[in-house]
């Protein structure tokens, strides 16, 4: 038999060998790839989250979870969190409903939001339609009314900007009734 003919199978051999291993690995990133485009739902989620100390960071109940995680956004139903600091309850969270955008970096509670900001005098509850909430930085906004009790006063606001890290707290267009101790 000629070398040529060896050489010329040899080659085809390959370039089909080739072929089909090039492609066969291309269909599989195909089905990667539409994996991604997957909407995930969950109920009856608990959640356990520590901070990188291994402290315990956030405790969380939630009926039904839907993340889409193309569009990095979840929905959540009866949403019912405690944050942590210091390894004792910090604040607590309810809503009705939340939707949480950038995987959870900014989350929009709505529908019967309760907030209680636990203080060494006493505690703090807000009361509002909706807030937005950036766990990172642990601030909350809205520019909806809230309601407010506190150990020292009871009042409505038109607005809210808090930090907790740091107990600063913004009000506007304030209307109610202030005791100091």
């Amino acid at each position: 038999m000629d070398t040529k003919i060896i050489y010329v199978t040899a080659i085809a051999i390959a370039a089909v060998s080739g072929g089909y291993y090039y492609y066969s690995g291309k269909g599989k990133k195909l089905d990667v790839d539409s994996a991604r485009n997957m909407t995930y739902s969950a109920e009856k989620i608990n959640l356990t989250q520590t901070d990188e100390n291994g402290d315990l960071h956030v405790r969380a109940q939630v009926d039904k979870l839907e993340q889409d995680m193309q569009q990095k956004t979840s929905s959540l139903k009866n949403l019912n969190a405690s944050m942590y600091k210091d390894g004792a309850v910090d604040s607590t969270f309810f809503a009705r409903t939340a939707k949480g955008f950038n995987d959870n970096e900014k989350v929009i509670l709505s529908d019967q939001v309760v907030v209680v900001r636990l203080m060494q005098q006493g505690k703090m509850e807000f009361l509002t339609d909706e807030l937005t909430v950036l766990p990172k930085t642990r601030e909350l906004e809205t520019e909806s009314q809230v309601t407010v009790h506190s150990p020292q006063a009871e009042f409505v606001s038109q607005g809210l900007k808090a930090g907790l890290n740091d107990g600063q707290y913004e009000f506007f267009n304030i209307r109610g009734k202030y005791e100091p101790k």
